[in-house]
């Protein structure tokens, strides 16, 4: 199989773009002087007013074969040029709700599928970027329960999706990030400031911090 990468870049006129478009906003600061801003939104945000999911999986054994883990993805993508480590996500489709994506996608991006027995958690509305878009997600947590040993299920990807799985214990989440920025390979903000988070929080439980 071939390394992806980008061939040529071109401007692109929102007439001809498919998934996002660039708009002036025009506003008033709270001075009252009156401002522009430069935004790109999706196009495909439908009536939830939710663009997107990330799926945050926590893998559990019924006989602890194994530790709490999650699973983590490894994806090209062409505005960075290189491989990015993220979690399981994608976009919310007409009629679906968050949780309802989020449960898809996990499946589809990775095989597992979640335990209907356990409610998914939902965070509010969350943006990442907000001084360039106004794109929109929320994290999902979903449970997957494994009757015993670790099992790596076949994903069902899309034409065109070529994504590798990694299941990591959440105890070497951190350190296993930290390892692939060693390596070249780009991290998801999403994702690195939840592992961060983890890690810190064990730290200062621990009083190991400060």
């Amino acid at each position: 199989m071939h390394a992806a990468k980008v061939i040529s870049e071109e401007p692109l006129d929102n007439k001809d773009a498919k998934w996002i478009r660039l708009k002036r906003v025009h506003y008033t600061d709270q001075d009252g002087k009156h401002r522009l801003w430069e935004s790109a939104e999706r196009t495909t945000r439908k009536d939830s007013g939710i663009d997107g999911v990330a799926v945050l999986a926590l893998l559990r054994s019924k006989t602890n074969a194994f530790p709490l883990s999650t699973v983590i993805i490894e994806q090209y993508r062409p505005p960075l040029d290189n491989i990015v480590v993220e979690l399981p996500a994608g976009l919310v489709d007409a009629g679906e709700t968050a949780e309802a994506a989020a449960i898809r996608e996990l499946k589809e991006e990775t095989g597992y599928e979640a335990d209907i027995t356990t409610k998914p958690e939902s965070s509010p509305i969350v943006v990442s970027d907000p001084g360039m878009t106004n794109a929109n997600m929320k994290l999902v947590v979903v449970s997957v329960l494994l009757e015993d040993k670790l099992e790596t299920p076949v994903p069902h990807l899309d034409d065109g999706e070529h994504i590798i799985t990694r299941v990591i214990e959440l105890d070497q989440l951190d350190a296993e990030l930290k390892a692939y920025d060693k390596k070249g390979f780009v991290v998801d903000a999403r994702l690195s400031h939840f592992a961060a988070g983890y890690a810190m929080a064990k730290r200062i439980s621990s009083g190991a911090f400060p």
